[in-house]
């Protein structure tokens, strides 16, 4: 009897294949793979805002407006998953398990997620320049204020600051690194899950859940942020400093941590190291 999902342990498999093939990629594929990866998340990133500005403001209850937020978030992975890019958080997952299990180079591993991740950040604030300032759809209300409070929260280290009336206090360094480890678990179990069903359908319900629960939990992730925090920037309420030191740098540590030790590395120790140990 055929069966429509993998188990756990060809799950693991498909990942050390995938592995040995983006060490393999060619360069200008990596490169244009990446950038698109950076704008499906920012277009995710962007409708998650819209679909929320201004329902704080209307009186929804905090919890429903997380939950709203995080039922539209997905749609990025979905195009990164079943559309095919390469994604930084993903990659921290993929090339792990490469490199531990023998398909993939440390040199390899590095030179994706540098790639990845460079133009990750290309391909997120050309969306946010583009398609959120340019076409005036988040300069307008009450999409503006959402898109600033979200950026200044993110970035500001824990200052305090005004928005819709109430203050806010940012979240701090050691908020934003904890957070990136989180994010990145649940993302690398998103694509551990789609990579597990061998349909559509499938695949959109194991990417949905988990990114759902961390964008409505709050959790860091360092590829959305390049979409969410540079509108901040380009509306002058956020400095680049303040991006990348409060923001940036700790959220990309997290997700290097979570998605390399508490999905690739122990999952591999689980699923594949018997194979690496007879080889």
């Amino acid at each position: 009897m055929s069966s429509s999902f993998k188990s756990p342990v060809d799950t693991a498999k498909v990942i050390e294949g995938i592995a040995e093939l983006k060490e393999k990629s060619p360069l200008s594929n990596v490169i244009i793979l990446s950038f698109l990866a950076g704008a499906y998340i920012a277009f995710g990133g962007m409708l998650a805002e819209i679909v929320t500005g201004g329902m704080s403001a209307a009186g929804f209850p905090p919890g429903l407006i997380k939950l709203f937020f995080g039922a539209v978030f997905p749609v990025g992975l979905m195009f990164v998953i079943i559309a095919g890019s390469e994604l930084f958080t993903g990659n921290v997952m993929y090339m792990t398990v490469g490199v531990l299990s023998g398909k993939s180079t440390f040199s390899g591993l590095t030179k994706n997620w540098i790639i990845s991740w460079v133009f990750n950040f290309i391909g997120a604030i050309f969306v946010a320049y583009v398609f959120g300032y340019l076409t005036g759809i988040l300069t307008a209300e009450p999409y503006m204020t959402n898109a600033l409070t979200i950026a200044q929260t993110k970035s500001l280290g824990g200052v305090e600051f005004i928005a819709s009336g109430k203050a806010i206090v940012s979240i701090t360094w050691d908020q934003a690194f904890l957070r990136g480890i989180a994010c990145n678990w649940l993302v690398c179990l998103a694509v551990y899950l789609a990579l597990a069903s061998d349909d559509i359908i499938g695949k959109i319900f194991g990417i949905w859940f988990p990114i759902m629960a961390f964008a409505a939990l709050g959790f860091e992730h360092s590829v959305a942020n390049m979409f969410f925090i540079p509108i901040g920037i380009i509306l002058g309420k956020v400095t680049w400093y303040q991006f990348i030191v409060n923001n940036l740098v700790p959220v990309t540590i997290g997700n290097i941590i979570g998605g390399a030790i508490f999905v690739g590395v122990l999952y591999w120790y689980v699923y594949l190291r018997d194979n690496k140990l007879k080889a």
